[in-house]
């Protein structure tokens, strides 16, 4: 997820009451599918929805946030959505952390699909292509079949469940914080973890994973940036070796290397030559795409957002990290 010109990075949401409590409800129908036109900017996915009957509002679906949807503070205003709690934001460095007022949503439509009682957090949130008011967070989808299809532009929610094919293009995936994390390998090391972010900027590699690699192109650092609580250098690099996700392959790609990160982020970037299928209520994802190996370049100069605010001094709060 994206909250600062500098950095896409995945959110964590403590919350005194749960964004995603029982109340929300969206009613699923046996072989009903949903489609909505994607617009992809900067490898991210961005929707059009209706709130409370208004709008169309431009939200990006973000994988990497765990929670049902965040609106700025400005669209909050100026439809009037009642506060009825706080949740707690932080970055998966799990250090820092801010307070930010949750707002009750009646209705929210996407997709020819209505969800009904929201509770987002309400929280600046900048873009890189144009006015953006919010985002919708992975858990929103519990009930659906979401499909992000980035080759032909289209979000699918239908119903329905995948079923494994022993690792090949349907992997297995946890939740912790309502993220979706998966298992790729790194130049032939044991597996690890990487967070599914569609709001990520990249394939982002923690620290202590980088330090154990070899490079084509050694790391450099290449920008500076900042979450929700934290700030940091950002390095970039080739990797002289291949990063694998179930049968495909990444040949020696460009990696961004983030201390805030304790788990490899599987970004936005590397996301878009894929359909990505996820079945929340069996814990699958399924990636399919038209070949097998691909390669992944560098990543782009640091991003100009068209309604990002004039830029201040970072925050005397934000936590050092790196």
């Amino acid at each position: 997820m994206r909250f600062s010109p500098h950095l896409g990075i995945a959110i964590r949401i403590a919350l005194g009451i749960s964004l995603s409590g029982s109340a929300l409800i969206a009613q699923v129908l046996p072989d009903t599918t949903h489609q909505a036109p994607m617009v992809e900017r900067y490898g991210k996915p961005y929707v059009m929805v209706t709130i409370n009957g208004k709008g169309p509002f431009r939200f990006v679906i973000d994988t990497g946030t765990g929670g049902d949807a965040l609106v700025t503070p400005e669209l909050a205003a100026e439809l009037g959505l009642p506060t009825v709690g706080h949740a707690t934001l932080s970055d998966p460095s799990g250090q820092g952390g801010k307070k930010a007022p949750i707002v009750r949503i009646d209705s929210l439509e996407f997709a020819g699909v209505q969800f009904n009682g929201i509770r987002a957090v309400s929280h600046p949130f900048f873009a890189e292509a144009g006015t953006c008011e919010g985002l919708l967070g992975f858990t929103l989808f519990r009930d659906y079949l979401l499909t992000l299809d980035f080759p032909n532009r289209l979000v699918t929610l239908n119903a329905g469940t995948l079923a494994p094919d022993g690792g090949k293009s349907v992997l297995p995936f946890r939740m912790p914080d309502g993220v979706p994390v998966a298992i790729l390998k790194v130049d032939g090391l044991q597996p690890v973890e990487a967070q599914l972010d569609s709001g990520g900027s990249g394939l982002i590699l923690p620290e202590k994973l980088a330090a154990r690699l070899k490079y084509d192109i050694d790391p450099v650092v290449f920008a500076s940036g900042r979450s929700v609580s934290t700030r940091f250098e950002m390095k970039a690099a080739k990797l002289a070796s291949d990063v694998k996700l179930g049968r495909y392959t990444f040949t020696h790609p460009v990696v961004e290397i983030h201390p805030a990160f304790p788990l490899v982020n599987f970004g936005s970037p590397p996301m878009q030559i894929f359909a990505i299928t996820f079945d929340q209520k069996n814990l699958l994802v399924r990636f399919t795409a038209n070949q097998k190996r691909f390669s992944l370049t560098a990543p782009p100069s640091p991003t100009h957002l068209t309604n990002a605010p004039v830029y201040d001094p970072p925050p005397h709060d934000l936590v050092p990290v790196g």
